[in-house]
């Protein structure tokens, strides 16, 4: 019998969560999902564009009904659960219905923040948070005129622009000196504010909101300086509240959210929490990455599959800002860290900034301009050293956005929100023949959730469909992933991984426990890069060697993955022979007067084949693609040589040690 899994809210990332269950074990649960609204999953993040009115909420439906009905998922609606009985494993509802569940999933999200200011309660004024308070606005907009906005971060802003394009006289309240201050520096700060100014907005910058002013209806702000501002509509963008009460409500341990440890598990045995509501580490995140990879993580302590805990997410923020491309990861001023590097382009209207901390890279700010968004994240989640800039510097990516894909490895990702690759992207692309940003959306995830990916999603798509350098089709390792060989073995040399669940879990497999050709596969590039691990000491494949001192008598040294032959010169060296089919004569690699010499190359030739072929790829076809000159051009480096022949002869002397000889 299915065990029943009831997950509280409909949110992005509860059925995010619901999604990874699903893609692991289809048929380990019973689910019934419970939502307070009316509607099915929505991308709450692109409310702005609803408002800004060239989008539909169809448009920004993540699950439409078909969803949940095709896999037998009991879905909720306008109900609100008041209070969990974590005896009797029973939900109550304000309703009156109850839910049995033996895994419970809290995924209450979070609420606006509604300051307590005298008239707040006034008709006239919104919170901006979900579809309600979309049609709440639109509907003003059609009576009154003048639209004053309170909050001048992000959704503040998004709020104002809709409201913009509806037609209304709008002034951003903000009681910061500058506008985005949690994401921006000054500098970024007063670029925006000026672009802003250009399409129309008033900013009120500084000013505290004593009360809202109006007899029945709102009229208007009084700040605590004495001045005022008159207006019909009032918004509130002022922040999120954590939705904690039936958690509070039902003995769950709470602070500022529902308190969760690195497995999203909460105090009460069976019942977990992600997303908004869940509070890891003292932290409470409100971006979707964090969110999704909580979900990532919950989903697979639920199914049973091996998975490296929750240790928290790096913040940041890649997105366009009333038609202006922002970038913002993490501490990017304050006394604990310096600036590195800052650039700022006034004719193009891009700034640039990096920080450091004791010599790593901290955080980055980008305007105008986020085509670096993604590696200076990368850097970041790598804590790397802040010399690396200095080779950027040097060597930049040209062509832009264009550029920037191209330089970028298959591996590295471009949308972080929902974990997808260049490399994904480019074999949807290839496979399905997709042509346009909202096909690859629809296929892989990538720019469904905040969007600020989507021009690089774009790039990826424009450089496969004119076959400029950099982009290729790449062959799979195995059915349980998108990836390559090469964007393994290079994401497992970037990244230190614990262990191959580590990996299939951190690259996304989509089969946990993997199958018998990358079981055998990843263990093997860790062996390349801990040297300590026993599979430091394997072949990529079993290979036959040759060695014939007499050359008058008759021998197989070119049928062989690698030989050694004496002739009256010295020795030949070949590679890359193969006696069955398809029959390969091996290729005569060089020419050596001493015998030394010869098996002081033909063991760097091996090295090099253990260190640069992919796993289960033969001599013969290693040499075929990676072509003999280069091969020659390697290896006849004499200090290269002597370099690799003594990495060769130090795994013999492990392999004598783990055999025990």
């Amino acid at each position: 019998m299915k065990r029943k899994l009831a997950v509280i809210g409909n949110g992005m990332a509860g059925v995010r969560c619901v999604e990874e269950i699903y893609r692991l074990s289809p048929d380990a649960f019973e689910i019934t999902i419970i939502g307070d609204e009316p509607h099915p999953n929505y991308n709450r993040i692109m409310l702005s564009k609803v408002l800004q009115g060239d989008t539909s909420i169809t448009d920004i439906t993540i699950n439409d009904f078909s969803w949940y009905k095709e896999r037998g998922i009991r879905l909720l609606l306008s109900e609100k659960a008041v209070r969990i009985n974590t005896g009797s494993k029973k939900i109550h509802l304000e309703s009156g219905k109850e839910v049995s569940y033996d895994e419970l999933i809290l995924a209450t999200g979070s609420s606006a923040f509604i300051p307590s200011i005298p008239g707040i309660q006034k008709s006239g004024v919104t919170a901006f948070r979900n579809i309600k308070d979309c049609e709440t606005m639109m509907e003003a907009s059609e009576s009154y005129r003048r639209a004053a906005v309170i909050g001048g971060g992000l959704l503040g802003l998004e709020a104002a622009r809709g409201l913009l394009n509806l037609g209304m006289e709008v002034h951003v309240v903000h009681n910061a000196s500058y506008l985005m201050n949690r994401q921006l520096d000054t500098m970024s700060a007063d670029m925006l504010k000026r672009e802003l100014m250009g399409q129309g907005m008033r900013f009120w910058m500084e000013k505290r909101t004593e009360k809202i002013i109006g007899r029945k209806r709102a009229e208007g702000l009084q700040f605590s300086d004495g001045t005022k501002l008159i207006a019909d509509l009032i918004v509130l963008a002022v922040g999120i509240s954590p939705n904690i009460a039936v958690a509070a409500n039902s003995g769950i341990k709470t602070n500022r959210a529902v308190v969760v440890d690195d497995y999203m598990r909460t105090s009460v045995p069976h019942i977990y929490a992600v997303g908004e509501c869940a509070e890891h580490d003292d932290t409470v995140y409100g971006l979707v990455a964090p969110l999704y990879e909580q979900g990532k993580v919950l989903a697979r302590t639920l199914t049973g599959v091996d998975t490296a805990p929750y240790k928290g997410s790096i913040p940041y923020s890649m997105l366009k800002v009333s038609g202006v491309d922002v970038f913002s990861a993490g501490d990017i001023q304050g006394s604990e860290v310096q600036v590195a590097l800052q650039q700022y382009n006034g004719l193009q209207g891009t700034y640039k900034k990096v920080t450091v901390k004791e010599g790593k890279i901290a955080g980055a700010v980008l305007y105008g301009d986020s085509t670096e968004g993604m590696k200076l994240l990368d850097l970041l989640k790598k804590r790397a050293a802040a010399e690396v800039l200095l080779e950027k510097a040097e060597s930049p990516g040209a062509g832009g956005m264009d550029g920037a894909v191209m330089a970028m490895a298959d591996h590295e990702t471009i949308c972080s929100c929902n974990g997808v690759s260049k490399g994904a992207i480019v074999l949807a692309i290839g496979e399905d023949n997709l042509q346009t940003v909202e096909q690859i959306r629809d296929k892989t995830k990538a720019s469904g959730s905040c969007g600020g990916c989507k021009p690089m999603v774009g790039a990826v798509l424009n450089c496969v469909l004119s076959g400029a350098g950099g982009v290729k089709t790449v062959i799979p390792i195995c059915s349980c992933t998108t990836l390559g060989h090469e964007q393994v073995k290079e994401a497992i040399i970037a990244n230190a991984y614990i262990n191959a669940a580590h990996v299939r879990a951190d690259l996304d497999w989509n089969r946990s426990e993997g199958c018998q050709v990358c079981r055998a596969a990843i263990p093997y590039y860790l062996g390349l890069v801990n040297e300590s691990d026993r599979n430091a000491v394997r072949l990529p494949y079993p290979v036959r060697v040759e060695i014939s001192s007499n050359y008058l008598e008759p021998s197989d040294v070119l049928v062989r993955d690698f030989s050694l032959s004496a002739v009256p010169a010295g020795w030949e060296v070949y590679v890359g022979g193969h006696a069955e089919h398809p029959v390969k004569q091996a290729q005569l690699l060089a020419v050596e007067a001493e015998e030394t010499n010869a098996r002081q190359l033909a063991a760097a030739c091996m090295q090099w084949y253990r260190e640069s072929a992919y796993y289960g790829e033969r001599p013969w076809k290693w040499l075929d693609r990676i072509g003999l000159l280069p091969l020659r051009e390697k290896l006849l480096d004499l200090e290269t040589q002597e370099e690799l022949s003594e990495r060769w002869q130090e795994a013999e002397r492990m392999e004598m040690a783990w055999s025990g000889k």
